[in-house]
């Protein structure tokens, strides 16, 4: 059975310093982080093989999926539990294909549900809508608005992530909303402490 996609969806700040991305990623787990997903655009394969590998070990020991970012060849080479796809990453049937049925497979929606009932019907195992707010992360994303996940849970049968700017401040809403999981980066791995501020976020999903 894949794990469920609930809960603090960690997503990993871009770094070339393994053992610094280990220690915060081994913190926000700690702290009660659901799912992480490696995230990393360089173009240094080596290192992001590196990366990938020794987080998948870390997760695993907490029973926790990792997903990894647009990159389906790195997921199939360290068997990471899944991929995440985006607009302009390889479609989901071809990742299906080369990950095979028992792997996660999300797809990035931005504000269109549309699209998300088509990848439904093609086979992901969740969704992600945003940006909610405004993200460091990506600071030209495109606004989502609220109603967007009342919208995607009435009509959709599989998990929901929210992203974009979520605080521990603006996460609230978006958990009463609709949104089954939330993926923060920068209120989670820049935070003075990561596992206080992971344990924070898990606890809003304790109160629904």
């Amino acid at each position: 059975m894949k794990p469920a996609i609930k809960g603090l969806y960690a997503i990993t700040p871009e770094t070339g310093d393994t053992a610094q991305l280990l220690l915060k990623t081994r913190a926000a787990l700690v702290g009660g982080a659901n799912v992480v997903q490696y995230r990393s655009k360089s173009t240094d394969i080596a290192l992001k093989h590196e990366q990938a590998t020794e987080l998948l070990e870390l997760c695993r020991a907490f029973h926790v999926p990792l997903i990894v970012n647009d990159d389906v060849r790195l997921a199939a080479l360290t068997d990471a539990e899944g991929v995440h796809v985006g607009e302009d990453d390889a479609r989901l049937m071809e990742a299906r294909i080369i990950l095979g049925p028992d792997k996660i497979i999300g797809v990035s929606c931005y504000q269109d549900l549309a699209r998300a009932e088509q990848f439904e019907a093609e086979g992901a195992d969740y969704v992600a809508f945003g940006s909610f707010h405004p993200s460091p992360t990506k600071p030209g994303a495109r606004p989502c608005p609220l109603s967007l996940l009342t919208e995607a849970k009435a009509k959709l049968h599989l998990p929901v992530v929210a992203i974009g700017g979520i605080t521990l401040d603006n996460a609230r809403p978006l958990i009463d909303a609709g949104a089954d999981a939330i993926a923060v980066i920068s209120a989670l791995f820049d935070a003075p402490d990561v596992a206080l501020a992971a344990g924070r976020f898990a606890a809003l999903f304790k109160k629904t």
